[in-house]
């Protein structure tokens, strides 16, 4: 009985590591990933080129539309680390890596990937997506 007494509070203990794990490593891997990627595009000038390209894209431009002035407290999430907790949940790490292959290798177009997350998210959890990617174009 101690035996199983033990082994239930080894594996409750592990549960709740993993479980810290999970939840602060996505917040420290999607503050880290965010900061490399900003850096990167401020510092190579490539955050005016996508703006520029976003601004002169209907579809782009389109399906950023609304994303400004969205009330949050509707939002199922509002931060970058809910986010991509919720990305890893519905499409999975090999799923992303998939996709970005497909994108780095040109097998993949734009309205795919947009057929894509319609697939796996909700319309809340699209605008809510929205509205993470506006703040971070336009540093709101």
């Amino acid at each position: 009985m101690k035996l199983i007494k033990w082994l239930l509070i080894i594996v409750v203990f592990l549960g709740v590591i993993g479980y810290g794990v999970y939840y602060f490593g996505t917040k420290v891997a999607s503050d880290k990933l965010m900061e490399v990627v900003s850096t990167e595009l401020e510092n190579s000038g490539q955050m005016e080129t996508i703006k520029q390209a976003i601004e002169n894209d209907p579809q782009l431009k389109g399906f950023l539309e609304g994303a400004e002035t969205v009330d949050e407290r509707t939002l199922p999430f509002t931060t970058k680390e809910e986010a991509t907790r919720m990305i890893v949940k519905k499409v999975g790490i090999s799923g992303i890596q998939d996709i970005q292959s497909k994108v780095q290798a040109g097998d993949i177009t734009r309205n795919e990937i947009l057929q894509e997350i319609e697939e796996n998210f909700t319309e809340e959890e699209i605008m809510a997506l929205k509205v993470i990617a506006y703040k971070e174009i336009y540093n709101n």
